[in-house]
């Protein structure tokens, strides 16, 4: 009977702590921002997997007629190949942040390439643009302990999500806007993807074109739009 018992509990804490390493707004591992306070009229577009050619572009136009600031997490062998399309992000006034160089999922990484992951793209961001911000997010929301001191160690602060549009397999934009609206409760922040992490030139016009609408959606419902910077500096973590 113990050594079932035992079996059993093992089995438990195995799962709950793989739940923790990928549920985006799981903090046992450490703290992280994934929102901000619910029912407040504050939300965060944020971009992943970028930069890429020309979505991200096309996102910037859409973004730029409604007077949007987004985040957009960028992958730095990306920016080492468009490093003008990273310029252009930034000369926009959006806020760029970490998503490593490759876009490994972390809690397979040992420390040494965890580091060498932010490292490298923290490089290649300061080559394409300079000074950026310090905000990371973690490929696919992957995450160990370690991962957070790593990036902790590097003066980064890791961004998550709470709301996302699942729009990684390009599906059309209706449904993109309709899994958004399922999960909204304000003071969100929004996962969606300017690229993929496959390869340049992923298709996210579906993602373009479903931004533009929520955009002019949650306006009307009165919500103001911010960065994630925006949103994280009057939602303090505890």
């Amino acid at each position: 009977m113990f050594p079932a018992l035992i079996g059993l509990t093992a089995a438990a804490a195995a799962s709950a702590a793989g739940y923790q390493s990928m549920a985006p707004t799981a903090q046992w591992f450490g703290r992280t921002f994934a929102g901000g306070f619910r029912g407040s009229k504050q939300i965060a577009l944020t971009y992943d997997d970028g930069p890429n050619d020309p979505h991200t572009l096309k996102l910037l136009d859409v973004l730029a007629k409604h007077n949007v600031r987004a985040t957009f997490f960028m992958i730095g062998r990306y920016v080492r190949q468009r490093p003008d399309i990273a310029r252009a992000v930034a000369q926009a006034g959006h806020i760029i942040g970490n998503h490593t160089f490759t876009h490994p999922l972390l809690i397979f990484e040992s420390a040494a390439q965890t580091r060498t992951q932010l490292l490298d793209c923290q490089s290649a961001l300061q080559d394409a643009i300079g000074e950026h911000s310090k905000l990371f997010r973690p490929p696919f929301g992957g995450r160990r302990p370690a991962t957070l001191r790593i990036a902790r160690s590097l003066g980064l602060e890791t961004v998550m999500w709470n709301v996302t549009g699942y729009d990684w397999n390009a599906p059309p934009a209706a449904v993109i806007e309709r899994k958004v609206a399922r999960q909204m409760r304000g003071g969100d922040v929004i996962l969606l993807h300017d690229g993929g992490h496959r390869a340049l030139g992923a298709d996210r016009a579906q993602t373009v074109m479903a931004t533009e609408n929520l955009i002019r959606r949650y306006r009307d419902l009165g919500y103001e739009f911010a960065t994630a910077e925006e949103m994280r500096a009057v939602n303090p973590l505890t």
